[in-house]
């Protein structure tokens, strides 16, 4: 890849700027292991939230809440996002971030737990989108909780479906690499599904529910 093309991924990347308090997030998340998005992904999630009307939206995965920032940004004001996130520390973060945000206690609800349990119990049809960033092995079933919960119109989005330019090497052979390029010819051909793949970031592929 030349020097200009570079450049200019790196324009688009930053932009839309990055908010002082999701960049606090983000740091606070990458200080605690977690991978959170970037300034170019957290910007479109925020533009598909805002595209879509999302009122109703499921995160799995907190990156300390510098992702649903960018969602809550989006949303209209009555909207809620829930945050299923395993990890007790990542979890306490996401909710100081919102708090330190300022945004309302009841517009966001963070659920400490394993995604797989916690979203049988969720309602099918009933969310406008859904956000995937957490274990990449478990993305398939993540993926297919996402389609039962989703309405007919609400996006999907997965993070790190470029995995560090190595989905696209096709001589990477890892499992987690392995995981996620099936999953994405998977979701390329799932006929309940209109995706796209977008260079941003780590890769965000976004869907919509037909």
């Amino acid at each position: 890849m030349n020097a200009a093309r570079l450049a200019s991924l790196a324009y688009a990347e930053e932009y839309v700027p990055e908010p002082p308090v999701v960049q606090a997030a983000r740091d606070h998340g990458t200080e605690l292991g977690a991978s959170p998005i970037g300034p170019g992904g957290g910007a479109a999630l925020r533009l598909l939230a805002a595209a879509s009307g999302a009122r109703a939206v499921i995160e799995i995965g907190a990156g300390a809440g510098s992702s649903g920032l960018w969602l809550l940004d989006g949303m209209p004001e009555d909207g809620v996002l829930t945050t299923i996130e395993v990890e007790p520390e990542h979890a306490r973060a996401a909710r100081d971030a919102y708090a330190d945000a300022g945004i309302a206690h009841q517009r966001t609800r963070v659920i400490t737990g394993r995604a797989l349990e916690v979203l049988p119990r969720m309602t099918d049809g009933a969310y406008d989108m859904i956000v995937i960033d957490a274990d990449k092995e478990s993305y398939p079933p993540y993926v297919e909780h996402a389609i039962r919960l989703l309405r007919s119109g609400g996006v999907m989005a997965l993070d790190n479906m470029l995995w560090h330019d190595r989905v696209a090497d096709p001589a990477a052979r890892d499992e987690r690499t392995t995981i996620l390029r099936g999953l994405g010819k998977q979701i390329r051909e799932d006929e309940r599904l209109i995706p796209a793949l977008l260079p941003v970031g780590d890769g965000l592929l976004a869907a919509v529910r037909r």
